[in-house]
């Protein structure tokens, strides 16, 4: 490959990397032509992009890029595949998924991942599985703020049918 074709793979991948806000380096060896159409077409439906890459290309992509991506230098080895998204914990369950199935032998295999900001290693699937996108915390937020104001709101209400009841027995009374 020429050196000005190296140059804009590599400009190509960091365009990739500052669009989407989290990245997981996976392996996807072993999968044969209808094993990788599947993770294909998962990633799609998930919002996944999924992206071949040079371990040599991905490094210096990362390097010329501001931030400190040095910890994932060492998982760059054999066949990479990286996830990109927009929600950190997509990949990670889209990757718990596919392990479930026997006949993908345990593939795709997450080797790291640069999630919000912070570095996860490959034996912290779960924790990634579990973390909350941007949205399931805005509405956990909102939910939590709503309810005190329906709690009040609601003790207004039965409130006033309670008087409304009281005001109502009595007036049929006389």
């Amino acid at each position: 490959m020429k050196k000005e074709d190296k140059a804009i793979l590599i400009k190509q991948l960091q365009d990739t990397i500052n669009q989407y806000a989290h990245f997981y380096v996976t392996d996807t060896s072993g999968l044969n032509a209808e094993k990788t159409h599947e993770l294909r077409k998962a990633c799609f439906n998930k919002g996944v992009k999924l992206v071949v890459v040079k371990n040599t290309l991905f490094q210096k992509a990362l390097e010329g890029l501001d931030g400190d991506y040095s910890q994932i230098f060492t998982n760059l080895k054999g066949s990479t595949s990286i996830m990109f998204s927009d929600n950190g914990n997509a990949p990670a369950r889209l990757i718990k998924e596919l392990q479930k199935d026997k006949t993908n032998n345990g593939k795709p295999e997450l080797k790291a991942a640069y999630v919000y900001e912070s570095y996860y290693e490959a034996s912290q699937l779960e924790a990634l599985t579990a973390l909350k996108s941007k949205e399931e915390l805005l509405a956990e937020i909102i939910g939590l703020l709503q309810s005190p104001m329906q709690n009040v709101l609601s003790a207004l209400q039965s409130g006033g049918n309670t008087i409304h009841g009281v005001l109502k027995t009595l007036g049929e009374r006389q």
